[in-house]
């Protein structure tokens, strides 16, 4: 194929038929026919490191499968769970809400645990803690043993949830980190999708063994860790800083297509290992200027904390948590009806996040943000009056079904995936991990509030009553990206810093050219 490509471009004069003529010919097909092999070569060791490279970012998103899965199948779980232990509402509450607060705690150990034993063995240590924690849940015969279970789940989430995208950031060639490093949010909504399939085909079970199966099964894909770990190596990063740097030359030589880049990307790597250590003298004053920030900092922070604050305090939790709670409430009551209707959920809330990939360097953040928050608060709204005015009708039920599937729509396109992204995009680096790491507590802790306050405040002022609430929340969060939001697509770091250098720009202004570069000249 290469040898008939060469003489169908090799031939610039088009004339053929002398002895001479064929000899040259011939000649510049060789040469032409090297190019080709050459060249095949390199699109044959393209292909390879793109598969190698997309291989070891789904292992590694396999843990982000378990934070999704426990979220569905808990919202199922719980039913059987309460049935069969006789736990109260508040104990309820507790098992549900707590997974957030402890995850939170395994991310913060994550990073030292990281950077002791690598990248690699601590995706296996998150994935052993994960299955110690789901099959002491499996076998719980009480609900102290099932908090015990829960917790170690929890930790191992926690790590998981952590190690993922940074493990796939200092694995991935540039040009696809942006790409790759989004796996672990499809694969939580992914994880959520099987939580809930999994709700509807064990439910007809009985009520002392479904549950027991439903949390179990969670441990498969932290199972498929263990095979995976023949499969991925340590972070190329990872394994500079412990000055192994041959192993890292060959990592970084499955991972990249070319000799050229495998030794551009190590001296970056070395570089930056050789700053770690300055950094980390640099930290206490970091957190200094994040707590008494100068204008333009606090406007950074109000923004990038503002926005994973609103992702969670609008109720996603709860709805996903308690779909089936909500759908009761509209009027279906057998417990297989209920768990097949959060099917639904969770496939439009996997389908919309696949679709928010695809827009979000098309259409921009603020727009998609707009059509997000609007979107959730008309859903929440609509899901109030339903639920306060048609339940238990057949109209009823559709409407609420609509309602739920609509919000998480609405999140999964929009503010769902969009506030990390801003967070990333926001602070300049120098702040970018404390502060980014200051916003992901804000959202966890959020989350681990509303899923134990769901109940008790849907007790006080109903199950109506408290998504009314979540609608007076959603249409503040459409004022908050008005306001603290601005568009950051396309735009370099320096504009982006600019935006917050005055508080009309912050408020939707855009950056004129000269005001960016009076920026890069005073930098």
């Amino acid at each position: 194929m290469g040898f008939v490509g060469g003489q169908e471009n090799g031939n610039g004069n088009g004339n053929g038929g002398s002895v001479s003529e064929f000899h040259l010919g011939n000649k510049n097909n060789r040469y032409k026919r090297m190019d080709s092999d050459v060249s095949e070569e390199i699109l044959d060791r393209d292909h390879q490191t793109k598969r190698f490279v997309v291989a070891c970012a789904i292992f590694a998103s396999l843990n982000s499968v378990l934070l999704g899965y426990d979220v569905g199948v808990m919202s199922g779980a719980i039913i059987f769970i309460q049935e069969d232990l006789k736990i109260s509402e508040v104990q309820e509450e507790v098992l549900v809400g707590i997974l957030s607060i402890i995850s939170l705690l395994g991310s913060l150990a994550g990073g030292k645990t990281s950077d002791a034993i690598g990248r690699k063995w601590t995706i296996a240590l998150a994935a052993i803690v994960f299955q110690t924690g789901a099959a002491i849940m499996a076998f719980s015969p009480s609900f102290g043993i099932l908090m015990v279970g829960r917790l170690l789940a929890g930790i191992g989430i926690g790590f998981g949830v952590m190690i993922a995208p940074v493990y796939i950031a200092e694995i991935a060639p540039t040009v696809a980190r942006g790409s790759l490093t989004s796996f672990p949010e499809i694969f939580v909504n992914f994880g959520i999708l099987l939580g809930y399939v999994s709700n509807y085909a064990f439910s007809g079970l009985p009520a002392h063994i479904n549950w027991r199966i439903m949390l179990g099964v969670g441990i498969l894909p932290s199972v498929f860790m263990g095979f995976a770990l023949f499969v991925i190596p340590e972070s190329p990063r990872w394994l500079v800083m412990q000055n192994r740097i041959d192993e890292a030359r060959v990592v970084l030589s499955k991972t990249n297509a070319s000799d050229t880049e495998v030794e551009d990307r190590l001296k970056e790597i070395q570089l930056a290992a050789g700053m770690a250590n300055a950094e980390k003298y640099e930290a206490k004053a970091v957190w200094k200027e994040i707590l008494k920030p100068s204008p333009s900092v606090r406007r950074m922070l109000i923004t990038g904390c503002g926005i994973q604050c609103f992702q969670q305090i609008t109720g996603i939790d709860a709805t996903v948590y308690y779909s089936p709670t909500i759908f009761k409430e509209a009027g279906i009551h057998g417990n297989t009806q209920l768990l097949a209707a959060t099917v639904a959920v969770g496939f439009t809330k996997t389908l919309f996040i696949l679709v928010a990939i695809f827009l979000i360097d098309k259409l921009g953040r603020k727009p998609l943000l707009y059509v997000s928050t609007i979107g959730m608060t008309t859903c929440l709204l609509g899901l109030s009056l339903t639920l306060a005015f048609m339940g238990d009708g057949k109209v009823g039920i559709i409407l609420a079904i609509l309602a739920v599937c609509g919000n998480v729509a609405f999140f999964s396109v929009g503010i769902g995936p969009i506030c990390w992204v801003v967070s990333s995009e926001i602070f300049p680096l120098r702040l970018r991990a404390q502060a980014s790491g200051l916003g992901a507590v804000g959202s966890r802790v959020s989350s681990g509030v509303i899923a134990m306050s769901f109940l008790s405040v849907s007790r006080a002022i109903t199950v109506a009553g408290t998504f009314f609430l979540f609608f007076v929340i959603s249409a503040l969060s459409v004022v908050f990206v008005h306001t603290c939001v601005p568009e950051t697509k396309g735009k370099s770091l320096e504009e982006i810093e600019m935006l917050f250098q005055n508080e009309s720009e912050w408020n939707g202004g855009e950056v004129e050219m000269e005001d960016a570069e009076r920026l890069v000249q005073k930098g």
